[in-house]
């Protein structure tokens, strides 16, 4: 037994150091995990923007669904209704993979050609297709081509229904390649909400660059506000202003962007940044005229080709529709801004 005694006590010193160097690597293990598991934790978000895609779900859903996982994004989805009846189980993965999904018609027509119970009946049915697949029915409807009117915001305000059109169009419908897709998500502002669409390469293929531009701006992707149709926290909450808007009567900044453009007609976007409450003076050139209105009341000029947008509670961008009539290269031009 003297002989073995020795053997056995450095056997046992051996196995108590071998025993330590696993614990240390099994805890260190268990540090990384903690570290790499919630990459998002760290990020500081001093404003929150609206990632959006139209047009699902598609046979692409659930490799778009990886994509914004693997970079910690949450959407806003506009299905279309016809698609979520024929693939339930693909709505249903949009929202297990945390997003939002929202009303974007039945079958993508052009909605201002329909009466108001046709719009009704379009609406509703897709809402009803939602709730069916995720069991929530949407709170946001976003018009197809961005065409909408006073009688198309009112139906879907009458269904529970916010309507959201966009400030950055990412132009991938467009085939814009994915350098040109994030170099358009770049302009995205806190607050503001951008165009994509669900079943395109280039699209997920941006997202990654995407998400790297907007951390750098310490922006982080947010929901939709059903009250102000603006991008918000994802438990909704608004944060603090970062600038004190000027007094009532001070001058405000108003930035237009030709967001679609069709062969008789094209949509304007109008952000509005410096004031919260806002009157601003657009003048179009004849014999272009402005069809249809969205988020701004708005009063003309004698001649027509002078309108007057003022904020009404819908946040700090508008839009409108101008028919071409012949001239297609001209485009609205801002005269001013004025805040209160």
């Amino acid at each position: 037994m003297s002989r073995l005694f020795p053997r056995t006590a450095l056997w046992s010193r051996r196995l108590r150091a071998a025993l330590a160097v696993l614990a240390t690597a099994v805890a260190m293990c268990g540090v990384v995990l903690a570290a790499t598991s919630t990459p998002s934790s760290a990020a500081t978000c001093n404003g929150y923007v609206g990632l959006t895609f139209d047009d699902g779900p598609t046979g692409s859903t659930s490799a778009l669904l990886n994509v914004l996982r693997a970079n910690g994004v949450r959407a806003t989805m506009f299905n279309v209704g016809q698609n979520v009846q024929n693939n339930q189980s693909a709505a249903q993965a949009q929202v297990s993979a945390g997003m939002w999904v929202a009303n974007h018609s039945w079958n993508h027509a052009h909605m201002t050609s329909m009466s108001q119970a046709q719009m009704q009946s379009d609406l509703s049915q897709t809402s009803s297709a939602i709730q069916s697949a995720t069991g929530s029915r949407p709170v946001l409807f976003r018009p197809p081509y961005g065409e909408t009117n006073s009688t198309l915001q009112s139906v879907a305000s009458s269904l529970g229904m916010r309507q959201v059109i966009w400030d950055v169009d990412s132009q991938d419908w467009n085939g814009a390649s994915v350098s040109q897709i994030v170099a358009n998500a770049s302009r995205l502002q806190a607050g503001q909400v951008i165009l994509m669409h669900d079943g395109i390469q280039n699209t997920r293929d941006a997202i990654p660059q995407i998400m790297a531009n907007l951390t750098s701006r310490n922006l982080c992707p947010g929901m939709i506000s059903p009250s102000t149709g603006r991008a918000v926290a994802p438990d909704g909450t608004t944060p603090p202003p970062t600038t004190t808007p000027p007094p009532a009567g001070g001058n405000c900044t108003a930035t237009a962007a030709t967001t679609n453009v069709w062969g008789d007609r094209y949509n304007t976007s109008v952000t509005v940044s410096g004031a919260s409450t806002w009157t601003v003076v657009v003048a179009i050139t004849s014999p272009q005229r402005i069809s249809t209105v969205w988020n701004g009341t708005a009063s003309w000029d004698s001649s027509g080709t002078v309108m007057t947008m003022r904020s009404n509670g819908s946040g700090n961008t508008f839009g409108f529709t101008t028919m071409t009539n012949g001239n297609s290269s001209a485009r609205p031009q801002i005269r001013s801004c004025t805040s209160g």
